[in-house]
Formats: structure tokens, sequence, C-alpha cells
């Protein structure tokens, strides 16, 4: 074991806390010490989110010792404290017992030893515990060596660490991207040869890597320890497709490069756009064709990307609105304005991409472009079109049948219709109008132009209830 005299830099108000909580342990002989992700975090004058503690007391001990207590996870040694408003998570110190389904242990064994607790965890620079009253860090696993180093290693044997948890290989290339370390040599190539374990892993724990994958500063990072290792094949395929795949001359990269550059391109704080920059070129491999002049083509790529990324989306549980997103923003990533475009043009762009995703849609267009490698910065044409776009939201105009000064009831009571779906026809028809002349959205006028609308439809269309 290796004590180092470190204060660390805790928010004063988060300390005082902590050592209330310690300071209770103390008063009943109980060690209990800060570890994991936030002592390693603070080490790297990083902000840390999550203060978790260790103890050697026991979950039926712990549970009498603070007025405000939650069995989180009882089972496994785990309860929550509530304490000056906030909530800390605290763990009995334990041993994992033999891992049979390539995630958990088969059982816990509560221990007594610091030591125990943190030989049963995954990486060195996790491994580190925090004497809050003392203010030393305690290593019994070269954890703060590898700070220093900045290498990424397991505890213990790498083969034997990711063969316990398929989703440890995961980690290792994300805490890579967020903490731009090396991984070490055994511990990286323990991963090619733990993909068995990896494939178990729920589709859900996967998304949830890959999305914290997406706020770290570099994702491309992380994507490239997965490539290079294997799970990349293993859990985005499609993406790994594209490696190698060659472009045109108005691109420097393969489409793989060029898709993980565009997403480190991305805000770091939009890991929905990130991945809707991910994903946006993943229709150019099966579109590919050679062209008449030896360059490649990529006809319909973003319908066809949007359709894959779809599938994707779907197969690592995403929900309907992150998919939805993702989606409509491949869909539309490839417009073209130029200065033909009228001012009903620029609302059909508007409804078509929706009012609340034109943002989101040309940042993705500015992280393509910052991804292409050849070029950045805002085009021209596009800064037109953004010009454009605020001078027709300022106008107030419809974009949606549900702008209109008028609604279906309005139409059936009128015209004494029966609902069916001769009004969405009307109301779709109004809205092409409106587009083109948002002087029409009034209601007088839109009535007008329902009944020729409805005179054009077919008689049993019209129908009247009995």
């Amino acid at each position: 074991m290796v004590e180092i005299d470190k204060k660390l830099a805790i928010p004063q108000g988060m300390c005082r806390s902590l050592i209330q909580i310690v300071e209770r342990f103390a008063e009943k002989g109980h060690q209990c010490y800060l570890v994991g992700g936030s002592v390693r975090d603070l080490v790297l004058n990083s902000e840390a989110f999550d203060y978790d503690l260790a103890t050697d007391a026991r979950p039926a001990d712990m549970m009498k010792l603070f007025r405000k207590v939650i069995p989180t996870g009882i089972k496994h040694g785990t309860v929550s404290v509530i304490l000056n408003k906030k909530s800390f998570e605290i763990t009995t110190y334990r041993s994992d017992g033999k891992y049979v389904d390539g995630r958990h242990p088969e059982k816990v064994t509560f221990s007594d030893t610091l030591e125990q607790d943190v030989q049963r965890r995954d990486f060195t620079i996790n491994g580190l515990a925090y004497d809050l009253v003392h203010q030393k860090i305690i290593d019994y696993v070269s954890g703060y060596a590898d700070l220093e180093k900045k290498i990424i290693r397991t505890i213990g044997d790498p083969m034997e660490r990711f063969t316990e948890d398929g989703l440890r290989p995961l980690r290792a290339c994300r805490f890579a991207a967020k903490l731009n370390f090396a991984i070490e040599e055994e511990t990286l190539e323990a991963i090619s040869r733990t993909l068995h374990v990896t494939a178990k892993v729920s589709a859900e724990r996967v998304r949830d890597e890959i999305l914290k994958l997406m706020e770290t500063p570099k994702p491309s990072v992380g994507f490239e320890h997965m490539r290079r290792t294997g799970l990349l094949s293993l859990v985005l395929p499609e993406l790994d497709a594209s490696f190698n795949v060659s472009q045109n001359r108005f691109h420097r990269y393969d489409i793989y490069y060029h898709s993980v550059l565009s997403c480190d391109a991305a805000p770091q704080d939009r890991p929905i756009i990130r991945l809707a920059a991910l994903l946006h070129d993943i229709g150019k491999v099966p579109s590919r064709r050679p062209g008449p002049n030896g360059d490649n083509t990529f006809y319909n790529h973003e319908i066809i990307g949007a359709k894959m990324a779809r599938k994707i989306m779907k197969r690592l549980k995403f929900s309907n609105e992150q998919t939805e997103k993702v989606t409509n923003l491949i869909t539309n990533h490839m417009f073209h304005y130029t200065d033909e475009w009228t001012d009903g043009a620029v609302r059909r762009f508007i409804r078509k991409v929706g009012l609340d995703a034109i943002d989101d849609l040309i940042t993705l267009r500015l992280a393509d472009r910052k991804g292409n490698g050849a070029r950045s910065g805002l085009p021209a044409p596009i800064g037109t079109l953004m010009t454009k776009i605020r001078e027709v939201i300022e106008a107030d105009n419809a974009f949606t049948v549900r702008d209109l000064d008028i609604n279906g009831n309005v139409i059936m009571e009128t015209f004494n219709l029966q609902p069916g779906p001769i009004i969405g026809t009307v109301l779709n028809e109004l809205l092409e109008m409106v587009l083109d002349n948002p002087d029409l959205n009034r209601r007088d006028l839109l009535l007008d132009k329902a009944g020729e609308i409805i005179d054009r439809q077919p008689i049993q269309s019209r129908a009247t209830p009995d």
C-alpha cells in the first residue's frame, strides 16, 4: 500500500457533508473512504460528480447510523444516505464471487478490508481511495502512478477482469477518450481475446456506454480503440464496415474517419447530434457506385443511412424520441440551398425538417464540413439560409396544419362533413397555399379555399353523417 499526502479540491459544502459521514462511521468504530471515479477525477483536477464511499460497516449497521437512509442496493451492500439535501452512495467492502454471465458475480461476500474491496474493481485509476480526515490518497494498485503516466490498466490479469465483466472493455475505450490516456498493451490485447464475453452484454448497457462516449472530448479516440480491437465490429458493424471505404475528391478521409471526426466536431454537450454525425454517412457504403469520371457517387445515401440508423438504434434500445431525432437529421443533412429558393421553399424546408430541429441540422452540417478534413466554417449559402429562416420565423408564419387559422372541426361544421381522409386533404392543401402566401392564413380566406378544395373531391368522400 502507498499513501500519498494530497489535499483534493472538493467543493467546501460537499467536503463538509462527506466528513460528517466519515466521522459518524468513525464514532462507531468503522472505516469509511471516498472511492472510485471521484478520487480519479479530483486527482486530475477535474470536476467530480458522484462522490461514492466505501466502508467496513455492514448494511444493517449503516441503516441505523443515519436519519435518512435508502436501501438502494442493500443486497449488494449499497445504501444511499441523504444528508444536507445531498445523496451519497455508500457500499460495504466486498469481494465478488465467480462471474457466470459475463456481467454479474453469482454472489457477493462482504469483507473487512479496503484492500479486498479495491482488488475487485476494474482499472487501477479507479482503484484509489481517499482518507478525507487525514487528506491522504490510499493506493493498493499503483493507480496514482498510472494517472501520472496517463495509462489505463486493469487491476490484476486483464483476461480475468474482462472475462468477469464484458462491459469493461467498452469502459476502457471510453476512459481513453475521456482522459486522453493510452490503454496499456496487455490490457488492449485482452479486449480482442474476450469479445465473446462482451457479446453477452445487454443492448441497453452498450447503448449507455456509447452515449457516455459521446460526452467525452474526442469520441474518435474510443471508437478507434474499438475498431482496432474488434469491439466496433461487435457493437456497430455498420460503422466498422465503412473503414477503408474511399469517398471522392471532395473528401480527405475514408467514410469511417470522416464519420468519427465529424462526431468529434459536433458539440460535446449534444450527444444526440454527435450520434447523428457518427452515423450520417453509413448509407454511403451500400450506395457507393463508380461515377462516369472515375469518382465515387453515393446517390440517396442519406435515405439509406437513415433507415440503417433506425435499425441500429432499435437494436441498441434507444428511445423512440432519440431515434426520430437522429434519423430526421440524417435524412435531411444533404439539403442544398441556392439563391433560387423562394420564401415558400424556405417554409417547406422548415416544415420538412421541423422548426425545433433546424438549429441541430445546421450544427450537424458544420460538423460534417469540419470532419471533411478539407473545409471548415459556415458556407455562405448556409449563412444566407439561416438569415432567411430567421426572417420567416419572425414573420409568424404557419409551418404545420396546427398553425392554420382553422382546424378540422371548423371545416366539418362549416361544410357539414363527417370525419375522414378528406379533412386531412383539405388541411394539407391549405397549408401548401399558406406556405406560398402567408397572407392567406385567415379564417375567412381559408374557408373560401376549403370550399374550392372540397368541390373538387369525389362525391362519396363528401358524404354527410346520417
